[in-house]
Formats: C-alpha cells, sequence, structure tokens
C-alpha cells in the first residue's frame, strides 16, 4: 500500500469542496458526499464499507438508494437528501484512509515504475489519477488522453521535468 506525502494530501483538501448530497455536481456523476466521493461509482458494499462507521445508519440507509445512480437520475435524486448532512471530519477520514489509497492503488496500476518515483511525484499523480481516472484511450474522435499516455512514458524514463510539464 502506497502512503500520499502530506503536501499532496494538503494539496488536494485545499482544492476539493466539501460535497452535501442535495447538491448533484453536474454531468455524469452520480451524488457525491464527502471529498468527491460519487456514489454514482461504488458498490452498496463499498459504500457501507467505507462510511459505515463515520455518519448515521439512518444515513447509510437514505444515501443508498443513489448508489449506482449517474447523471440525470442522480440529479433528480438530489432533493430526497435535503438535510442529510456530511461533517467534513468524517469526509476527510474516509478520504484519507478510504479514498485516497485506492486512488495511490490506481494510479500505481496505470503508470509503471510510479513505485521508484519521489513521494511528491506520487501525490502529483494521485492528485491526478483521483480528478482525471486512469485512461489512457480516447473516445473515438476526442485527444483528451495524450498527456496521460505522455506521463505514462515519462514515468517509465523516470523523467520528472517531463511528468510536471504535462501535468501543466
Amino acid at each position: 500500500m502506497f502512503k500520499v506525502c502530506d503536501e499532496a494530501v494538503a494539496l488536494i483538501l485545499q482544492h476539493e469542496g466539501l460535497n452535501q448530497p442535495d447538491r448533484w455536481p453536474g454531468g455524469f456523476s452520480g451524488i457525491t458526499i464527502g471529498i468527491g466521493y460519487d456514489l454514482g461509482y461504488v458498490t452498496v458494499d463499498q459504500f457501507e464499507s467505507d462510511w459505515g462507521s463515520y455518519i448515521s445508519r439512518l444515513n447509510i440507509d437514505k444515501l443508498r438508494v443513489a448508489v449506482g445512480l449517474r447523471g440525470m437520475r442522480a440529479k433528480n435524486k438530489a432533493e430526497e437528501f435535503v438535510g442529510t448532512r456530511i461533517r467534513r471530519v468524517d469526509a476527510e477520514q474516509v478520504f484519507t484512509l478510504k479514498t485516497l489509497p485506492l486512488f495511490a492503488f490506481r494510479a500505481n496500476q496505470a503508470f509503471p515504475c510510479f513505485d521508484k518515483l519521489p513521494e511528491k511525484a506520487q501525490g502529483a499523480l494521485v492528485s491526478l489519477v483521483y480528478n482525471r481516472g486512469t485512461s489512457m484511450v480516447d473516445r473515438p474522435g476526442e485527444d483528451r488522453r495524450k498527456e496521460m499516455r505522455a506521463i505514462r512514458d515519462a514515468v517509465v524514463q523516470g523523467d520528472l521535468s517531463e511528468i510536471a510539464a504535462q501535468l501543466r
């Protein structure tokens, strides 16, 4: 398991808001709670495992119906969660203990030689994967993942300057 350096965690937390379930973030997102925890992209078991120690059983039961819903289906559910609140302290615990380790694992899978990079470079790539995912493949007619492939190649070469250039 990879530990994301404290500076990277602090930077991510500084730029991520606290999501409440009654405010749908838009697009293809599901109901998003805490620090970017998208219920549209998790299973019921994962949600209950991640949040069961941090929010009430009543709120777990309420929010369970949003698991797997994305886009307009999620938007239409959001108003059902007015009054359901996620505390920042709980959100940060789930983020640091559950979400970050998962995305560090995904970054390690996406970028060969990730484990050989300095901690801060690893942290930057975990942030990238958290925000953009791991796909290296463009959809037909798009050119949105070119920098992901360039970063992957730079990681293999240990080229920190190129990684930084592609992140900009």
